[in-house]
């Protein structure tokens, strides 16, 4: 079908190619970025804004013995396609197929594990030292956006990159800076000549001579240095870059490989710290993601000749949803909740909020730590501030959370989108963890609801609780059920009583109560009468209801989507020990301790027991341990795929 990419199958293939045949490549890597991501989802807009780019840095470069560090990495499908895995891209981000992501166990091209942004600078300048110290003389490219660069991370890798003076390379792909035809050209134009042969021994040469001149030498050396640099500031927006350090190369037209590669060429000539920017285009080469580059930044299945995005058919609200729309009411009625986001309002449901009170959201940037505090600042002051951040990414705030929000008592809520398994993202999103990162920090009050309703009482209950307060969602449309015009407050602490029965209590965490119900029915046909409880709060447990139910059964089980070392399950055992109660059969009932693979949420639910079967197979083994024996459960698709 394609010409030039069915030949590729390495880089050395590659560069078999002419320069005048590569733009024919970029358009069949293009074709097929969007014919997989068309098919499976994916995130599109950064993959075809960087195809050029990427093509480019393997042309001139040699991969993997130089170190390409992806940073992010959802803009790594090109990379993918050119590095051998080009036959098993229909796979992408399927169960067991390869991962939207570099993933060092999945390619040798991979040289780094990323999913979380603004890693790529610390990482490469981490191999860049271990390059020295053994002696080699390769080179290390870091490659990171715009966005990424927004996060303190990306400038403490760039502080002590700058100041090593070692032979590092950081391609900034500037995907939203408009560069008008004659700066860009200009621009351009110099970087390619200022980094090339003849300009590089002039400037030795000049330096050399002016250094020796008898007393006057060093302070003419000076005054050179001081004209090149107002000559550069005058027409290269690269001086806060030189000033940490780095030699600044740029703007460069990332769609451009006459520009790209002599570039390339002349910059891998360096041996000292090089910044090179490159402006390119969201969504490039596809209509639908070039006006909308947010919407096909991470998007699902869609209609390739179109661009509509294939929903569920159902006309149920996301929990997300259903959490922007909320705030957004309640925020007419109090001035004090404000909103802030880390560069994902649409993401987390905040546009609405954005919409309606533009001076009361604020978007951070992929500043996950800095949010936090922020927040607190802002809830020091008497407002509510209602920090949404993906379960995952409010991983990296955890310090903030601990000492900038729950150690003073500040009134912050944590509206943490995704929790629990996401899906086809894989291992650096699923959001497995904040149960038990979370549970353990003093003044912290953390929930999950049921169902969509319940989110909107807990949305409210935190919002008036006085006291920092986390509330767990995971992704996806809801569970259907009507929604109260107006929420009410929870009673914190409390639980939630479902069923009635005696020989078995079941003790269930947010989005595992229907399931859990459902296996109740299912043990219903087979004799079992189970108790089911909504937990609803996973710190501060109710005690009272845990005493409640052992007083009619010894047998109890607990569910949740997350890890079970340290989640609502050792909770659960935590209380039972300081009660000192000890005539209970306990089983817990979730994630195991290794890193979830990528798939569907509904496979993997199945794969790991967390489907209404599963939870009831479990408990009838926890009744019945010597007559039921449990066999392997095999997951559909799960030998052809893998």
């Amino acid at each position: 079908m394609y010409k030039y990419l069915n030949n590729i199958d390495s880089p050395a293939d590659l560069k078999k190619l002419r320069v005048d045949e590569l733009p024919l490549l970029a358009e069949e890597i293009r074709d097929a970025i969007i014919g997989t991501v068309s098919s499976n989802g994916g995130h599109l807009s950064s993959s075809l804004g960087v195809v050029e780019l990427t093509i480019a840095l393997h042309y001139v470069f040699d991969a993997p013995k130089d170190r390409i560090v992806w940073d992010v990495g959802h803009q790594a499908y090109a990379h993918k396609l050119l590095t051998g895995r080009r036959k098993a891209f229909r796979s992408l981000r399927q169960y067991g197929g390869i991962s939207g992501f570099p993933r060092r166990e999945e390619s040798r091209y991979d040289v780094f594990t990323v999913g979380h942004s603004s890693t790529s600078i610390s990482a490469a300048l981490g191999m860049v030292e271990a390059r020295d110290l053994r002696g080699e003389d390769h080179k290390v490219i870091a490659v990171i956006g715009d966005g990424s660069m927004t996060a303190g991370l990306a400038f403490e890798g760039l502080n002590q990159g700058g100041a090593s003076e070692k032979d590092l390379i950081i391609v900034l792909n500037d995907n939203e800076m408009s560069i008008s035809p004659n700066v860009g050209a200009l621009s351009s134009y110099l970087s390619r000549h200022m980094t090339g042969d003849f300009y590089v021994s002039i400037q030795k040469i000049v330096e050399n001579v002016l250094k020796n001149i008898p007393g006057i030498g060093g302070s003419m050396l000076k005054a050179a240095k001081r004209l090149e640099d107002s000559l550069k500031g005058l027409i290269v927006p690269g001086m806060v870059f030189e000033e940490l350090g780095f030699e600044y190369v740029g703007p460069i037209k990332g769609h451009r490989f006459d520009r790209l590669i002599q570039t390339f060429e002349n910059v891998k000539k360096l041996k000292r710290p090089v910044l090179v920017h490159v402006a390119t285009q969201k969504g490039k080469g596809y209509e639908p993601a070039e006006k909308n580059p947010s919407v096909f930044h991470g998007v699902g299945p869609f209609e390739r000749k179109t661009g509509k995005i294939l929903g569920n058919g159902k006309g149920v609200p996301t929990y997300t949803e259903v959490f922007g729309k909320l705030l957004t009411r309640l925020a007419f009625e109090d001035e004090s909740i404000v909103a802030v986001s880390a560069a994902m309002p649409e993401g987390t449901g905040l546009h609405h909020f954005a919409r309606k009170f533009p001076g009361r959201f604020f978007d951070v940037g992929i500043a996950e730590q800095h949010g936090i505090t922020f927040s607190a600042g802002l809830a020091a002051e008497g407002f509510k501030p209602v920090a949404a951040i993906y379960s995952t990414f409010m991983q990296r705030a955890y310090d903030q959370i601990l000492h900038d929000v729950c150690l003073p008592d500040l009134p912050v809520v944590l509206a943490m989108d995704r929790g629990g398994l996401v899906g086809d993202d894989g291992p650096t999103h699923h959001g497995n963890f904040d149960l038990s990162y979370l549970r353990h920090i003093p003044n912290i009050i953390l929930m999950s609801p049921k169902d969509e309703n319940e989110l909107q009482n807990m949305l409210k209950t935190a919002l008036d609780c006085n006291h920092p307060a986390a509330i767990r969602y995971p992704r996806g449309a809801g569970t259907g059920v009507e929604l109260e015009p107006y929420p009410h407050l929870l009673t914190i602490g409390e639980a939630e009583r479902l069923t009635l029965g005696e020989d078995v209590a079941i003790l269930a965490m947010g989005h595992m109560v229907y399931p859990s119900l459902q296996a109740a029915r299912l043990l219903k046909k087979k004799g079992i009468n189970a108790t089911v409880v909504n937990a609803r709060f996973v710190k501060p447990l109710d005690l009272r209801m845990i005493r409640e139910v052992l007083s009619e059964t010894n047998h109890l089980v607990t569910v949740e989507e997350n890890v079970l070392m340290g989640g609502f399950g050792s909770a659960v055992l935590e209380a039972l020990e300081q009660e000192k109660i000890y005539d209970v059969n306990v089983l817990r009932i979730g994630l195991p301790d290794h890193f979830i693979e990528q798939g569907p949420q509904d496979l993997l639910r199945r794969k790991y027991g967390l489907d209404p079967e599963g939870i009831a197979r479990k408990v009838e083994y926890l009744l019945h341990p010597k007559t039921l024996i449990i066999p392997a459960r095999p997951v559909h698709g799960e030998e052809t795929n893998r």
